[in-house]
């Protein structure tokens, strides 16, 4: 538990607006420069086989560019491996990836996919990198994630933020009830809970207010609202809701 909660700010939607025209603007070292300057805690960058967005060279440019750890979002196949053996980010998180989907539409599988996962975990463990689980927030996952040796879940945020969007109270109260809960039981069993995926001004606080939840990840909201405001003033507000949250 940690009475400070954590800001890990994604940049890969600064890199997808690079790759639309080409070239090397906007540059998202440039970003991770700024939260670096303006009190984030980290930088979330995601690989993805197809390189959509965050480069190979993206990765070494971050982690020459600020202090701040990155988080390597990384799918489970052995070119990841290879390139999180050869950066050692602090951290790397194993999420689903479907070559077709937009973004990362749901948790892991972490219960089905044991034996595929587990050397992965293994050889990032080994090589000191904080592994972590991206899944939903569901008693089957963690037990999962504890099987498997994971330190760290992300806990999948989506089912929740989609249903801050639809107004749909009953299903909001369940979602946050079944995260709150998978939370506690992730820390009581050793495991560090974070959350991401769907976060915005409007619905951040309920998670952030959530006790044993140690870091947000929150990257495509932030991206969208510099847009208007600029990154600086995207990145503050959030925190400064995050810091109410936990008040």
């Amino acid at each position: 538990m940690t009475s400070r909660l954590r800001l890990g700010v994604n940049i890969d939607h600064v890199a997808t607006v690079r790759n639309a025209r080409g070239g090397d603007h906007p540059d998202p070292v440039r970003a991770a420069e700024i939260v670096a300057a303006v009190g984030g805690d980290g930088i979330t960058a995601h690989l993805r086989e197809d390189r959509r967005h965050i480069r190979d060279a993206d990765l070494r440019r971050i982690q020459d560019a600020t202090d701040l750890p990155l988080n390597l979002e990384m799918a489970a196949t052995e070119e990841m491996l290879a390139i999180a053996l050869r950066h050692q980010p602090h951290a790397a998180c194993i999420v689903p990836e479907k070559r077709e989907e937009r973004t990362t539409e749901g948790g892991l599988d972490a219960a089905g996919q044991h034996n595929h996962l587990k050397p992965f975990v293994d050889r990032l463990n080994e090589a000191g990198i904080r592994t972590s689980l991206f899944i939903e927030a569901s008693e089957r996952q963690l037990d999962a994630a504890l099987r498997l040796g994971a330190p760290v879940v992300e806990f999948h945020t989506g089912e929740y933020a989609h249903a801050f969007l639809d107004g749909d109270g009953e299903k909001l109260a369940a979602e946050l009830k079944r995260i709150t809960d998978m939370a506690a039981l992730a820390a009581k069993n050793g495991i560090e809970p974070h959350a991401g995926h769907g976060l915005t001004y409007e619905n951040v606080q309920p998670i952030a207010a959530i006790p044993q939840i140690a870091e947000l990840n929150i990257g495509h909201y932030l991206v969208g609202e510099a847009i208007f405001v600029g990154l600086e003033n995207s990145v503050r507000r959030m925190r400064e809701l995050m810091d109410e949250a936990r008040g």
